[in-house]
């Protein structure tokens, strides 16, 4: 069988017009594993009201991240292909979930290349219902019904993984060198609290609303292998073992909610206004829900969080870029690109 490997990220509007935003947020907040609420509900709140409000607002933020060379996030993931390409053998395609480049058309490259077994690679440390999880089901049903003589295997969430958490906790130290901070926020992208309880194998363990050393995602469980949470705290955790961060000098929020349902918390504007109220004057903050910059890291974190530190007394606000293409990452993902090429498991 000849291999090949399809990275998949988030996706992106083909420009920061309002009419190609639409489009996008339309496609995204439709699937089923992002809003998941009844198909008439989600309709209603999607078709009715978001995309007739947020749009606009949507496009003004993307105008002022979008690059030269197109979306932040797409030009990202190609420079990442293109590196991981010259360290492999085997051919890589690039798709993303939502947006015109699509899984569909990511399969198709490679299947024209000869390939009838792919790796897929979701570019998410964490496992999630409306990253991961969405993108593996859609492939799946993408190869039964257009690719039936390809098999497709997956990299599992690798937020625990030793290789990722040197890469990870090496790239933070590069960036703070030199840096006077007295606060390093760990901020990832919020998840309502019922899709932690609905990605709950145990059906009885989870409570995303738990805090404290107590709380369920200090407590082992099999659920942890499907539970975000836990695999962002797990992230933290290990990062500030890695290097050696003194307790209370690090924290853990969530950013990016929507609607009034409880999302994870707490969150990150309230996290990053309440240490400036506390008195806290030089703070970083590094995004490991994501590899690549985007329009969550470059705008909502490094613009509008920024702007909130300043308001409440801040002084020096530094954003840690994501991984990105950086050659330890890019090094990283061939080696376990390779290590799967060679012991035929999905496991690395």
């Amino acid at each position: 069988m000849k291999k090949g490997i399809l990275l998949v990220n988030l996706g992106s509007p083909d420009s920061p017009e309002p009419k190609d935003v639409k489009k996008y947020l339309g496609e995204f907040l439709m699937d089923e594993r992002v809003i998941d609420v009844p198909l008439w509900a989600r309709t209603l709140l999607v078709k009715g009201i978001i995309l007739n409000t947020r749009p606009k607002a949507s496009a003004a933020a993307y105008k002022k991240i979008w690059w030269e060379e197109g979306s932040p996030l797409i030009v990202l993931s190609e420079r990442l292909q293109k590196g991981v390409q010259q360290k492999v053998e085997y051919p890589v395609a690039l798709a993303m979930r939502y947006g015109s480049m699509t899984i569909k058309n990511g399969i198709q490259e490679l299947v024209d290349k000869g390939v009838d077994e792919v790796f897929l690679i979701p570019l998410y440390p964490q496992f999630a219902m409306a990253t991961t999880e969405t993108i593996l089901v859609l492939a799946e049903d993408i190869r039964k019904e257009h690719f039936p003589n390809i098999t497709i295997n997956s990299l599992p969430a690798f937020y625990n993984n030793s290789d990722y958490i040197d890469v990870l906790s090496n790239s933070i130290a590069r960036h703070l060198k030199g840096k006077n901070y007295e606060h390093l926020l760990f901020s990832y992208h919020g998840v309502p609290e019922r899709h932690i309880r609905k990605s709950d194998i145990t059906k009885s363990h989870c409570n995303p609303g738990a805090s404290g050393d107590g709380s369920c995602c200090q407590t082992p469980s099999p659920a942890h292998e499907f539970c975000y949470k836990h695999q962002c705290k797990e992230v933290t955790r290990l990062v500030a073992e890695k290097l050696q961060f003194a307790e209370g000098t690090y924290s853990t929020s969530f950013q990016s909610r929507l609607g009034f349902d409880p999302w994870l918390q707490p969150y990150t504007d309230r996290t990053i206004e309440r240490l400036g109220k506390e008195g806290i004057k030089n703070m970083a903050i590094v995004t490991p829900a994501f590899v690549s910059d985007c329009l969550e890291t470059l705008e909502e974190i490094a613009m509008e969080g920024e702007e909130i530190f300043h308001e409440m007394g801040g002084n020096e606000f530094t954003t840690i870029p994501c991984l990105n293409d950086d050659a330890p990452w890019v090094n990283l993902l061939a080696k376990w690109i390779n290590n799967w090429a060679t012991s035929e498991t999905e496991t690395v």
